[in-house]
């Protein structure tokens, strides 16, 4: 009489587990939970994850026709929603076997801000040594109320394979949140704001004395002759690794038992967990911000590869079409910080970077040789970092072309009775602050550079030395911390550069 009994129960708890797994929760990603901000009058990607086949409905507080997208085999479901022009707050509402609400919804302007510790650095003192806030930091704190502005952190994370994920959540702008929010990021958007009056979303994704082959997808890698060496690099530093314990441990006893004992501690390879890892950061901290839809990308990165220079004139633009393809958006603004003079960098990594600017559409570049310090890597002042970085976007995606934007970049030279002439663009009303043209060297056919003298002549700079009777070569601002004086009437400075292409001590590192 209970073999039945037993068995209709056996069936019972079987047919309430396989309901539990087809009915799974409908379940989000980070980014799309309260305060968000969504991309204004364009057509964004909400997405997430529900059990195989069920259907998702999704409603927007400003579009009266729901949306609805059918989990796939994976449990993947996603649609795609127009909105209308700034405004809120509004919620949404998924619709699956649950129902979740995400309240307190902007539609505005998003943009993501990565990089390393020059991004990182946040608008108040941190923890860290370096986080020493910025210029008048206690005002820029209490002035930070800014309800229409909202600030995303990507939690740090390493990871073997790319995550559908990340971790953070949006925070509305306030003083009691700005504090510990990207300096670079937080002044970009506040004037955004400002000179818009809509909504603003940030999001920050960043880790100090990173490489940007961190940031790049593994595959990227793989395929470009140039950049395979990082891979290659990298893979043998993991099996040196036992070899290091073992050495590292030998050296220790010795050390011990002779304290006197000169023998150098040996070199650390690499870790696998290594924050430094080609294609790890990428992996845990932008594959899972994907495919939120943004209006532009903010990047502030390049000193951890300043010894490979060369190699990031290829490193840098494979990422920004990596990170360009993987959004769909081919043409997705990249506006980047070029490195502050310090005693730490060369000159040739700027010279990747105006590279970059002038190869590939759509990027703009911001020059800090004025607002430096060749002692500080970090230096304090970030808000002309942001507000020059807010000029681009003003200009090139919010309707205002009268604004300046960037400083001079050189464009060619003449030379004649000794003497070379530069022409420039972005050169209207050019001027030397604070004395007489510096930081202008000059070469003949020799390839010895010899300091010049430079007046300006117009909207032209000319270069001369006593020493030089055949110039065929000028460089400004070619040194690890240099001090430049050359500005347009905007008040933006002229980016380093070189009229030569001789080989340089970076070339052939990769």
């Amino acid at each position: 009489m209970n073999q039945p009994l037993r068995f209709s129960g056996l069936l019972l708890v079987l047919f309430l587990l396989c309901a539990r797994a087809a009915f799974a929760d409908v379940t989000l990603p980070a980014l799309i939970t309260d305060n968000l901000v969504l991309q204004q009058q364009t057509t964004v990607a909400l997405w997430g994850w529900a059990a195989p086949g069920e259907v998702v409905t999704v409603t927007a507080g400003w579009h009266k026709q729901p949306a609805k997208a059918t989990a796939d085999a994976q449990g993947n479901w996603l649609v795609r929603l127009p909105t209308t022009k700034a405004g809120g707050p509004y919620t949404l509402t998924f619709q699956g076997h649950n129902r979740l609400v995400v309240s307190n919804v902007l539609l505005g302007e998003v943009w993501l801000c990565s990089g390393q510790s020059n991004m990182n650095f946040p608008v108040a003192k941190g923890s860290s040594k370096w986080m020493t806030g910025v210029v008048n930091e206690a005002e820029v704190v209490s002035n930070a109320n800014y309800p229409a502005i909202r600030m995303f952190t990507v939690a740090q994370k390493v990871a073997d394979a790319p995550e559908r994920d990340v971790r953070g959540s949006w925070v509305v702008c306030s003083p009691q949140t700005v504090g510990s929010f990207s300096a670079v990021a937080y002044f970009f958007g506040q004037e955004i704001h400002a000179t818009l009056g809509v909504p603003v979303g940030l999001i920050h994704s960043s880790w100090g004395g990173t490489p940007a082959e961190s940031w790049t997808r593994k595959d990227v890698l793989e395929q470009n002759s140039e950049l395979r060496p990082i891979l290659t690099r990298y893979d043998l530093g993991l099996t040196q690794r036992p070899a290091y314990e073992t050495a590292l441990a030998a050296w220790k006893t010795e050390k011990a038992a002779n304290p006197a004992s000169k023998a150098p501690k040996p070199a650390e390879p690499q870790k696998a967990t290594s924050n430094k890892s080609p294609y790890k950061l990428y992996n845990g901290m932008i594959r899972g911000l994907q495919p939120y839809t943004l209006r532009g990308v903010i990047w502030y990165q390049g000193e951890s590869n300043a010894e490979r220079a060369w190699q990031y004139r290829t490193l840098f633009p494979a990422l920004i079409a990596n990170w360009r393809h993987d959004w769909q958006q081919p043409a997705l603004p990249f506006y980047f910080v070029q490195i502050a003079p310090h005693k730490g960098q060369n000159p040739e990594i700027r010279e990747a970077q105006l590279h970059t600017l002038q190869t590939v559409p759509h990027t703009g570049m911001v020059v800090t040789t004025d607002v430096g310090d060749s002692l500080d890597i970090h230096p304090r002042d970030k808000q002309t970092v942001g507000h020059r970085l807010a000029l681009w976007a003003l200009s090139h995606d919010y309707g205002q072309p009268k604004r300046a934007y960037s400083g001079p970049l050189y464009r060619s030279l003449s030379v004649s009775k000794g003497r070379v002439k530069l022409q420039f663009d972005h050169a209207a009303g050019l001027q030397a602050k604070g004395g007489a043209l510096r930081e202008f060297t000059i070469a003949g056919p020799d390839s010895v550079f010899r300091p010049a003298q430079a007046v300006i002549e117009g909207n032209a700079v000319v270069v001369w030395s006593d020493a030089v009777k055949q110039p065929v070569a000028v460089r400004f601002g070619w040194s690890k911390s240099p001090m430049p004086n050359l500005f347009n009437a905007a008040g933006l400075p002229a980016s380093p550069f070189r009229t030569d292409a001789w080989p340089t001590p970076t070339q052939g590192k990769r």
